[in-house]
């Protein structure tokens, strides 16, 4: 089974805890977005040097307990146990 964790305002937090967790711009839970390809946005085409946005950042949003976050996919960790 996996865990897919994710560092959310500087805390590591295990998102399979909460089970009306989403992730992803579908909105599938923790285990299904990881065994689908675990998806992100990242744009193809990039602006040049001068001109990139924080909105053309790689990144995925994250439902957990409540609260929407949208973080760069470097603060996912998959844990198989």
């Amino acid at each position: 089974m996996e865990k897919i964790y994710a560092c959310l305002l500087g805390e590591w937090v295990c998102l399979n805890d909460d089970p009306n967790c989403k992730i992803g711009n579908n909105g599938a839970s923790p285990s299904s977005w990881w065994r689908n390809g675990a998806p992100i946005y990242a744009p193809t085409v990039r602006p040049k040097e001068n001109d990139e946005s924080f909105y053309l950042q790689n990144y995925v949003n994250v439902y957990y307990k409540g609260v929407e976050y949208r973080i760069n996919p470097i603060f996912v960790q998959i844990v198989t146990e």
